[in-house]
């Protein structure tokens, strides 16, 4: 990574290098001029301990992951997530829906309502983000104040990764699912909050806003498209 790219994970001030790298291997951890604390202590973490504390939503954590590392597998987690929720609802779906026959599952209707499914969880994710950036973008620019989208939806879809946790709670269903599914969520919804406050260096209010505002708008959306569902099925009926 260029220099005067790396972040202080204690004071969020800009460093030109994270360590020094001496002969014989040696490497000494660089000092931030601010805090006097070194710039990134978790160079010499284990990646397990880092994703610890990342899942802890520990600021510190998150800067180390967003600013001085170079992780660009951004596209496929965002992916994957998705396929995670699209399972999820999909076998919802199925149990829903009582059936004689044992080939069922395996039908090609079944197929497109897992593809349908997919869709309807990047729609949402899509209108979640946008909701996000555009409330971003308007305090932004009434303060006068400008920013980047393209590290921002990085973040976000990034810190999207607790929608991994999806599966094991439908692999273990228990009466207690349901609750499981709202703390994942509400898992989701602060590591996305946190993830904004650490790109733009704001404070918990304003992320906190934006993450409302966007979970508001996916909500809507969401709510049209099931009556939209209910309309279409209503009307088929009648012909």
């Amino acid at each position: 990574m260029a220099s005067g790219l790396f972040k202080c994970v204690e004071c969020n001030e800009d460093a030109t290098e994270l360590y020094r790298d001496y002969s014989h291997g040696i490497l000494k951890l660089t000092r931030c001029s601010s805090c006097k604390k070194p710039v990134d202590k978790y160079i010499e973490y284990d990646p397990v301990i880092i994703l610890i504390d990342a899942t802890l939503c520990k600021i510190q954590a998150f800067r180390h992951i967003l600013f001085n590392t170079e992780i660009n597998i951004h596209g496929k987690l965002c992916v994957f997530c998705l396929l995670c929720e699209a399972y999820l609802r999909w076998s919802l779906q199925q149990g829903s829906q009582p059936s004689n026959d044992p080939a069922d599952i395996i039908r090609y209707t079944k197929e497109w309502e897992f593809y349908c499914m997919f869709a309807l969880a990047a729609l949402e994710l899509a209108v979640f983000c946008t909701g996000v950036l555009v409330i971003l973008w308007s305090v932004k620019l009434f303060s006068g104040a400008s920013f980047e989208f393209t590290p921002l939806l990085k973040a976000l879809l990034l810190s999207g990764y607790g929608k991994v946790l999806l599966i094991p709670a439908v692999i273990w269903e228990h009466d207690f699912s349901p609750l499981c599914f709202g703390l994942i969520r509400l898992f989701v919804l602060t590591s996305n909050s946190q993830a904004i406050r650490v790109i733009l260096n704001s404070s918990r209010r304003l992320s906190l806003l934006a993450v409302c505002g966007g979970l508001l708008l996916e909500m809507w959306v969401a709510q049209a498209l099931k009556t939209l569902q209910v309309c279409s099925q209503d009307y088929l009926s009648m012909l």
